[in-house]
């Protein structure tokens, strides 16, 4: 496989570098390398981690908490990934209800 630069990395998955540098900085990645002229370099695996922490970003959680679950078995990773989508869930019912409000009051004009 091809590594890539940490450019070439921000724009395939669409994340910054900055981003990418946190990502390293919590432990979650790491360069796999560097090239002739002294930039990181990173393998298609850390690429689809990276992808992967977008997600769960995405998702609504934080670095520490994707930290604990990015590489847990599958039962405590099930557990975070269920409560988060009630969270997620919940938060879904309160918006609709904003809408449903945000609608009666325009009917009512």
């Amino acid at each position: 496989m091809e590594e890539k630069t940490l450019r070439e990395i921000c724009g395939s998955t669409g994340v910054t570098r900055r981003a990418v540098q946190g990502y390293e900085k919590a432990g979650l990645v790491m360069a796999s390398g560097k090239n002739n002229y002294g930039h990181l370099l990173y393998d298609h695996e850390c690429e689809e981690r990276i992808r992967e922490i977008r997600f769960y970003q995405t998702a609504g959680f934080s670095l520490k908490e994707i930290a604990s679950i990015i590489d847990a078995s599958s039962e405590p990773k099930k557990a975070a990934l269920q409560k988060q989508r009630m969270i997620m869930e919940a938060r879904c019912r309160e918006t609709q209800e904003i809408i449903d409000r945000l609608n009666q009051l325009i009917a009512d004009l």
